[in-house]
């Protein structure tokens, strides 16, 4: 349901409009999808187990359901909570102190507010609508987290009647309108995680033929919109060190495809490890309290000198596929 923002560097976007452009992640998913043999996407496939049957693979790996998959290169894209994170022995994610209420609003008749992202700030508050096309917005609001003990609704609609009643009172009417368009099924309360840039930087992220991408690797907050975005530079990554190898050698070799691995890591590590840093502080900067201090470090400082810099990270260029032909295509 999350937007993704990507740069407007990508030679298949072109348009007019400065900074991230938006797209719905269902839609990016859907055009993914369709590129992949039929069958090789297999849903609510939870691992249980995995077992290595030498130091670089192959790899057995037990899913909820019973079945049973042997693999030469095992990723992990399994989410926060990732089973092959913790195989790894990588850390848990914290909470940042934060949750959020994530949403999508549907107009029929289209809501007529263009494309504009906007966005909104109360004392240890932030929101903002993203128009995804002209019929759909995507609106967040992020606020410190409740106090340990206190119940959190579960109920989609009274999380929605929180929202405006209580964390976006102070906010312009036109963000209550958005929250009241919401379509309840993708409404969501969760508590924000990430993890320590010191467990990315010294953790083991890989072992033999098997690593993790995406949130399972660098959960971060969602203050910068790169959570997407840099899941997909992973993969562009880990299939140029693999694809390489397997170029090279003609086919998957064990220990040659360690090392693509080691060099993907490698290469990933500090990447993503600022992405961490930078979408944690500018969640805190931009959350922060009342105080005139505060006020003026957020609107002066940060936004005229800070924020500028952390949006370009989103500006990456991690680099191209190795082509392959007929020769060389894997069987």
């Amino acid at each position: 349901m999350l937007p993704l923002e990507l740069s407007k560097k990508s030679p298949s976007l072109e348009t007019n409009r400065d900074g991230p452009i938006t797209v719905h992640r269902k839609a990016l998913l859907e055009s993914l999808a369709e590129e992949l043999p039929s069958n090789s996407i297999r849903f609510s496939s939870k691992p249980i187990s995995i077992e290595a049957h030498a130091q670089e693979g192959p790899y057995t790996v037990r899913l909820e359901d019973g079945t049973v998959i042997t693999t030469k290169v095992l990723i992990g894209c399994d989410g926060v909570h990732s089973f092959v994170a913790r195989k790894l022995g990588l850390a848990e994610p914290v909470k940042s102190g934060r949750s959020a209420v994530r949403g999508m609003a549907v107009f029929p008749e289209g809501h007529g507010m263009g494309d504009e992202v906007q966005q909104f700030v109360d004392v240890g508050i932030r929101a903002g609508i993203v128009p995804l096309n002209d019929k759909e917005i995507y609106w967040f609001i992020t606020f410190k987290s409740t106090p340990k003990g206190e119940a959190m609704a579960r109920d989609p609609e009274q999380i929605q009647r929180q929202v405006i009643e209580n964390f976006a009172k102070n906010f312009p009417p036109i963000y209550a309108e958005v929250v009241r368009h919401c379509d309840l099924s993708t409404l969501t309360w969760a508590p924000l995680l990430m993890r320590l840039p010191w467990h990315l930087i010294f953790g083991n992220v890989s072992k033999g033929t098997m690593t993790v991408a995406g949130d399972a690797m660098h959960p971060m907050t969602p203050d910068l919109g790169q959570g997407g975005c840099s899941a997909l530079e992973d993969a562009v990554v880990l299939g140029r060190h693999i694809g390489n190898s397997f170029i090279d050698n003609g086919r998957l070799v064990p220990g040659a495809v360690a090392r693509a691995i080691e060099g993907y890591v490698k290469e990933r590590r500090w990447r993503t490890t600022r992405l961490i840093t930078g979408s944690y502080m500018s969640g805190l900067a931009q959350s922060g309290g009342d105080g005139w201090w505060m006020k003026l470090f957020r609107d002066v400082i940060f936004y005229g000198f800070i924020f500028k810099r952390l949006v370009g990270v989103a500006d990456y260029d991690c680099g191209k596929l190795p082509l392959l032909n007929e020769q060389n295509k894997p069987q």
